[in-house]
């Protein structure tokens, strides 16, 4: 098997490589990564800018982009093959719920299943990665079983571990995304010269959190594992979306 691994909190980042450890056991590695941390990047590709990639030796590069950028460039012109999955972070921090539509771990992985390929993004519920080596074992688990999971050609796994040790960790659960209230606001601020500033605010509190959600697996001390795809259609809104159009066309 051959892997390619990316993040978005950089090729620097102890969470990628714990992950690239661990990955190692099982397949071939090759890392692709923001040179920097780019949290936040969604699915943003680099348009106006030539990317520089930099060869860091035993199959390790960095990109001055994005993890789009990342896995973009290594699928469609570094690697002179085709990787069989694609691997995204271990991120520093959770994400659930709406995070999806920000993270660049998860964009990540999308840009791996957008180039047809299988992708799973990981992330350990803790900044500071105490416990990063049960996110690490998570996937060690799933890779054992890989295989004989059905979906995996449609499917991106979005996978969230609580911030325990493995022998506290209750098990491994299917979940949907939940739903977090609205972001904080902004926060204002002047720059040296009085020049008002703004920093994006926290994210909202959980709202849709109950059972079933990747927040109630989580809070339970389970792995939250959310099936998710790069279909965007709302299919229960086609017809009601196509009888309203119907008035306007007449």
């Amino acid at each position: 098997m051959k892997i390619l691994l990316s993040n978005d909190d950089g090729y620097n980042a102890k969470g990628l490589h714990v992950l690239r450890q661990e990955l190692s056991k099982y397949a071939t590695v090759v890392t692709v990564a923001p040179e920097l941390n780019r949290s936040g990047a969604s699915n943003s590709l680099t348009l106006e800018q030539p990317l520089r990639l930099t060869d860091h030796g035993d199959d390790v590069y960095s990109v001055n982009g994005t993890p789009t950028d990342c896995v973009h460039l290594a699928l469609t012109g570094l690697l002179d093959y085709e990787p069989d999955i694609v691997v995204s972070g271990i991120n520093a921090g959770a994400n659930m719920g709406d995070d999806v539509l920000y993270s660049g771990t998860v964009a990540a992985a999308m840009e791996g299943r957008f180039l047809g390929l299988p992708a799973i993004a990981i992330s350990s519920c803790s900044h500071t990665l105490e416990h990063v080596n049960s996110a690490a074992h998570t996937i060690g688990l799933l890779f054992q079983q890989m295989n004989d999971f059905p979906d995996k050609e449609d499917t991106i796994l979005n996978i969230n571990v609580p911030n325990l040790p493995w022998g506290e960790v209750r098990g491994l659960q299917t979940t949907r995304l939940g739903r977090r209230h609205k972001a904080e606001p902004v926060i204002n601020d002047k720059d040296p010269r009085g020049q008002p500033i703004y920093w994006v605010g926290p994210p909202g509190k959980e709202q849709d959190a109950g059972e079933g959600t990747d927040f109630y697996a989580i809070r339970e001390g389970f792995v939250s594992v959310t099936p998710i795809h790069t279909d965007l259609t709302r299919y229960q809104a086609l017809k009601d979306t196509a009888d309203w159009l119907t008035k306007i066309n007449k």
